[in-house]
Order: C-alpha cells, then structure tokens, then sequence
C-alpha cells in the first residue's frame, strides 16, 4: 500500500527559507528557484538573539527594545524581500527574537509550511562542519522534508535549477519505503530520472549476499518503487559493496546527481554521526542538496523505528 503523503512534501506550496545574517546566497538562490518552479510562497525567516539596548532620557535605566532590534532584522532581510518580489514570487518576511532551532521549530507548529531550505557553513580547522545545534535540531525534529545547500554544492544557476537526476540512498529496512516513495514522488514532479543505491558494508558482504544476489538485491529495490509511479519515472538501482558515504558522494559526482534524498532514523544514531559520520560528510561534501526525511516525517508516514542497530551501524537511508 502506498504511503500517504502531503502533496506540499513534493510540490511545495509554502517554502521557508532559514536565513542567516548575513543570508547564505547559494541556499537563497536554490530557495527562490524552488519558489519561482513551483509558484510557492517564500517566507524569509530568522532568529536572532541580539538585542537593542537603549536609555532612558530621563532616568537612564537602560533597558532591551525588542521593537528596535526586529526593525534592524528586517532590515537586513529587506534586500531579499526585493529581489523575491522582482522574480515575482509571493514573499514575507519574519523575524523573532530567540535561539533559530526552536524558532523555527515553533513557526512550524503555527503554520502550513510544506519545505525548510537552508544552507551549512564550511568545514572547520578541525574537520568539524559548524551546522551547529540549528541544523542538527531542525534535521531531526522537522515535521517537514529539509533541504540543506552544503559547502561544497555547485551553484544551480548555470543549469537553471533545473532537477533531472535524483540519487536516494536505500537499505531493506521498513522506513526505507518511505524514502523511496518520496524519492520517487520527487523525480515525478521533476520529470526527473531516480536512482536507487545500496551499499554493503565489506564486514556484512558475507551475511548479506547469503542466499541472495546483488540482482536479486537491485531487484528488490526497485520494488520498493509504487507501481503507479514506475511507468512516469526512468528507474535505475545500484548495489555495491563499500563504504556508505564515500559510495553515495561517489555516485552522486559520477551520476551528476541534482539531489540527494536521505532518512534520518533513530535520535541516539544521528547524534552519534552527525559530526564524524554518513550525515556530517554527506553534508560537508555532496557537490548537490541534500533533502532530509527526519524520524518525525518517517513516523507520521508509517516508518516504525528500528532499534536493532547501533548507532555505529549504517545502513543506507537510514542516518
């Protein structure tokens, strides 16, 4: 059976832009292109936690004008507003006082958001990507697929945007169902052809390929495929052995993929690896966006959660 999903998930009709000050261009433009493809609403958000400090002529206690620090926020998102409205597209601008995670995650709660678009700084001294508590939170508890523009994505300007090759990362696990499926759903919006990879670990090579064949395995990927989707899509699986993350960026460059779709399942596995792990050099290193699925979209669509693996486990689709 299929799984039901929010038609806003693969044609967004409402995107949140997750800006920084100053914005991150390169997300800016992947945000507004998706707004301009699909006649989407664009809202212009940001947290900030600096405040005005102002005195008292005439008492001098000093104290915080919260209305002072929102009018030079929106400010500094004005020039954005501009060019959003000169391409024609629907635009508002909000700003709140607060730490970003949980503002973001509030506004979520308040209104039809169908896609956060945001954007990670680059690796640090130390091989850290300094996605900070923001992404990380929003990657794991949005109830809405997440688009994240890594350091290292080619800008989309010189192909118009444009999405023709989409690569998921698959295991065998349940909640993998739903990557595909929105996957799939994904590359139909798009006209675009979805490729479906699975990389076997070499320490689980022995156990995997018993009694079965990597056809076999190919085969049972593109399974996982609705059958009222596989006449729209050109379909295509990989399955090889390896390391996960080099693999998938591999196929990613070699594919000329425009997207990569991920889940993110299980909250001690995703903090475990965020910053050393599949997530952390997927993000750090992909050459396109990513779109993630967190554990909050995967159980509303059905995913159980699979607790038999430990944090050092990867299986690919599910971070």
């Amino acid at each position: 059976m299929a799984t039901e999903f929010k038609p806003g998930w693969s044609k967004p009709s409402t995107i949140l832009f997750a800006s920084e000050i100053p914005s991150n261009e390169k997300a800016f433009s992947f945000a507004l292109a998706q707004a301009q493809e699909f006649g989407a609403e664009l809202i212009l958000f940001h947290a900030y936690d600096t405040l005005v400090v102002a005195a008292s002529e005439t008492s001098g206690v000093r104290y915080y004008d919260y209305a002072a620090a929102a009018h030079a926020e929106m400010k500094h998102l004005e020039p954005l507003a501009e060019r959003v409205r000169a391409a024609g597209v629907c635009c508002e601008m909000v700003v709140r006082p607060g730490l970003a995670a949980d503002q973001i995650l509030s506004f979520l709660r308040e209104r039809e958001i169908d896609r956060i678009v945001m954007g990670t700084h680059s690796p640090g001294p130390i091989g850290k990507l300094l996605v900070g508590s923001v992404a990380e939170a929003v990657l794991r508890t949005a109830k809405v697929p997440v688009y994240i523009v890594g350091p290292d994505v080619v800008d989309g300007g010189y192909r118009e945007f444009a999405t023709r090759t989409i690569l998921c990362a698959v295991s065998l696990l349940e909640s993998s169902h739903v990557v595909v499926e929105f996957a799939a759903k994904l590359a139909a919006q798009h006209g675009a052809r979805l490729i479906l990879q699975h990389v076997i670990r070499p320490q689980e090579r022995q156990e995997v390929l018993a009694g079965r064949s990597i056809d076999q395995i190919e085969a049972d990927l593109l399974a996982m495929v609705p059958e009222e989707l596989k006449a729209k899509l050109v379909l295509q699986s990989i399955v090889v052995p390896g390391d996960p993350t080099e693999e998938l960026l591999y196929q990613g460059r070699a594919q000329q993929a425009d997207l990569i779709v991920l889940g993110a399942q299980g909250a001690s596995a995703f903090a475990a690896i965020t910053r050393h792990g599949v997530v952390y050099k997927v993000l750090a290193h992909s050459h396109c966006p990513v779109i993630t699925l967190s554990p909050v979209v995967l159980a509303a669509c059905g995913a159980k959660s699979d607790k038999t693996h430990q944090p050092e486990v990867f299986l690919a689709g599910v971070f």
